[in-house]
C-alpha cells in the first residue's frame, strides 16, 4: 500500500495556497495588485478574490503594535461590559494613580468633535476636578448657537462657591448661552429645597436639562477625602451616614452603592442636582481618572447611570478587574 494520502480537495488547497501568497505580497510586502497579478500570473480581479479570500478563511492575524493598542482593547472591553455607547480610554503612565490632566485632554478631543456641528445644542454639565481641566483646556471657539447647563449647584449651604464652576467656564471658551445654577448643592431644609425648585429659573434650567442631547460629568469617590465633603457641601455626619448606607461614589452630589444603587442617604431629600434616572436615556459621559474613583464608576457603569466613558488605562484596568 501506498503511503501517499491524497487530499479531498487539492485544487482548493491550491486556492488557499495561492490566496495566501497574495496576501502576503500584499500586507506583508506592501505590493500593489497589479504587482501581484504580474508576479502571479493573474489578473487583477482574481487577486482581489485571492485577498478577499485570505480574510474570509482568517489567512491573515493583523497585530496593531502601536502604544495605543492597549488602550483600544480596553476601550473594547468596556464598551462590551458595560454596553455603551462610547468609550475612550488615554495612555498613562505605569504606576500613576490618577492622570487627570490626559483624561482631560482627552475629553477635549471628544467635545471638540460634538461642539463642530452646526445645528443648536445643549450640553448639561457636571462637575469636578477632571471637568474643570476640561473646561480649561478647550481651545476658543465661536459657537453662540450652543447652550451650557448646569447639572447641580456651585454654593454650599452658607452661600461660599465652589472652585469647580464648570458651565460659565466652558461657556466662555465657546461664546455660548450659560445657564449655571447658583444655589446650594444641599439646603438646609427640604422645604427650603422645595421653595427653590418653585422658582421661574428653576423651571427654565429643569427644561434645558431635559431636552439636553448631551451630559458630561465627572464622579467622585466616598470616604473621609471625599470632594463633597472637603469643600464643605455635607457634614461629617451625613458623610458617615451615606456610607454606613454603602455608598461608594458620588454622581452629581448623589451617593451610590457599588450596584449603581442610590442609596438611602439622609441629605438626598434636600439635594437640588438635576439627577437622572436610570438607565442612561442619552449619551451620559464620565470624565474620571484615579485609583479611588475606579469603584466609583465600575458603579455608575453596572447601575446604568451613565453609558460613555472617557478615562485612562490604568483606571480602565481597576474597572474591568485585571492587573
Amino acid at each position: 500500500m501506498s503511503g501517499y494520502i491524497e487530499r479531498a480537495d487539492p485544487a482548493g488547497e491550491h486556492r488557499l495556497e495561492l490566496a495566501a501568497r497574495a496576501a502576503w505580497l500584499y500586507y506583508f510586502k506592501s505590493r500593489t495588485q497589479e504587482q501581484i497579478a504580474t508576479e502571479l500570473n493573474v489578473s487583477r480581479q482574481i487577486v482581489q478574490r485571492l485577498i478577499a479570500l485570505a480574510n474570509s478563511e482568517r489567512l491573515i492575524r493583523f497585530e496593531l503594535v502601536h502604544p495605543m493598542a492597549k488602550c483600544i482593547e480596553l476601550a473594547d472591553r468596556l464598551r462590551d461590559r458595560f454596553g455603551l455607547v462610547y468609550c475612550d480610554v488615554c495612555l498613562s503612565e505605569r504606576d500613576s494613580v490618577e492622570d487627570i490632566p490626559s483624561v482631560a485632554t482627552q475629553a477635549t478631543f471628544y467635545l471638540e468633535k460634538v461642539l463642530d456641528q452646526v445645528a443648536p445644542l445643549t450640553i448639561g454639565l457636571g462637575s469636578g476636578g477632571a471637568m474643570r481641566e476640561v473646561a480649561r483646556r478647550l481651545p476658543p471657539m465661536e459657537r453662540p448657537q450652543h447652550r451650557c447647563v448646569s447639572l447641580m449647584g456651585n454654593l454650599t449651604r452658607d452661600g461660599r462657591a465652589t472652585h469647580y464652576d464648570v458651565c460659565t467656564r466652558l461657556a466662555e471658551r465657546l461664546n455660548a448661552q450659560c445657564y449655571p445654577f447658583p444655589v446650594p448643592v444641599v439646603t438646609y431644609t427640604e422645604a427650603e429645597r422645595e421653595l427653590l425648585q418653585t422658582q421661574p429659573g428653576h423651571r427654565v434650567l429643569e427644561a434645558l436639562v431635559a431636552e439636553a442631547s448631551l451630559l458630561v460629568m465627572g464622579i467622585g469617590y466616598w470616604g473621609p477625602e471625599a470632594t463633597l465633603y472637603k469643600d464643605g457641601f455635607i457634614t461629617a455626619a451625613e458623610l458617615g451616614q451615606a456610607m454606613a448606607a454603602g455608598a461608594v461614589g458620588e454622581l452629581l452630589g448623589c451617593a451610590i452603592s457599588a450596584d449603581g444603587v442610590i442609596v438611602n442617604a439622609d441629605y438626598h431629600s434636600r439635594l437640588t442636582s438635576f439627577i437622572r434616572t436610570r438607565p442612561a436615556d442619552r449619551p451620559t459621559t464620565i470624565v474620571a481618572s484615579g485609583v479611588h474613583r475606579a469603584p466609583a464608576i465600575r458603579a455608575a457603569l453596572h447601575g446604568r447611570l451613565a453609558n460613555a466613558l472617557i478615562t485612562d488605562e490604568n483606571t480602565a484596568k481597576l474597572v474591568l478587574g485585571i492587573a
